[in-house]
């Protein structure tokens, strides 16, 4: 098996998968967490600095110490999603995701045919700059997970409809930016945030979808994975860096 392969079987077993966001634009970061065990990265071109030629970088980092690359774009356009899967992104992470037919057009922008309309080039460094055959690139490149983020509670209307969207790989709960949209930004432990996630979290499950979620405290992993989120998107590069340093000077300074 490949690494997407052994990355969706883990899913399909039932396992919990984790991975930070990466917003360093250093691949030496996206090595570490590789080789610390995690099991993806999500590189953030949506808050984060990178553009694209970093943006190669970093997934070479991630391919070398056996992680999974994810890019979170900086929006649904097609050429954001094309962009980062021609550089060999293992999945696209879209933010802002408002409604079904946008849902709808993610994936068709991220898929090729028969799944979707992606825009063709194998000149790119996914398809090893024309090198791969032709059928084995398109194959390979149907596999990359899509993933749609749901921040707003305005498309929690049309849930259902979306849990059907085919070729939607994990649902992926943005849970500052959906605390705002309940009227308390911030309170990611509010009552009723938390019991939002839950019933997103139920109907993913009954619809057969991955459910994900961004945390940043291990209470927070914790109550997550007993809810049945799967994958977990643990802090951000930049801020457990920053904690790991606050603790040691702490310490220091005892």
């Amino acid at each position: 098996m490949n690494t997407i392969e052994l990355f969706k079987n883990k899913l399909e077993k039932g396992e919990t998968v984790y991975g930070p966001f990466v917003k360093s634009t250093d691949p030496a970061l996206v090595e570490c967490a590789g080789y610390a065990g995690f099991d993806f990265v999500i590189l953030d071109m949506e808050h984060g600095p990178a553009g694209f030629s970093e943006l190669q970088n970093l997934i070479r980092g991630a391919e070398v110490s056996g992680i999974i690359p994810i890019v979170r774009t900086s929006d649904s356009s097609e050429i954001s999603i094309s962009r980062a899967l021609d550089l060999g992104a293992k999945g696209v992470q879209i933010p802002q995701i408002h409604s079904v037919s946008e849902a709808r057009q993610v994936i068709r922008a991220a898929k090729f045919y028969p799944e979707g309309e992606r825009g063709v080039c194998r000149f790119v460094r996914a398809a090893a700059y024309s090198a791969l055959p032709r059928k084995d690139y398109f194959r390979q490149a149907n596999e990359a997970l899509a993933i749609l983020q749901v921040e707003g509670s305005q498309v929690l209307d049309e849930l259902d409809e979306l849990l059907q969207v085919d070729g939607l790989d994990i649902l992926f709960i943005g849970p500052y930016d959906l605390s705002q949209s309940l009227g308390v930004p911030g309170e990611i432990t509010h009552p009723s945030v938390v019991e939002t996630i839950e019933a997103i979290t139920r109907k993913a499950r009954e619809a057969s979808v991955t459910a994900g979620v961004f945390c940043d405290t291990i209470e927070s992993a914790a109550l997550w994975k007993s809810a049945g989120i799967q994958y977990i998107s643990y802090s951000v590069d930049v801020g457990l860096y920053t904690e790991i340093c606050k603790s040691l000077i702490r310490t220091l300074k005892k």
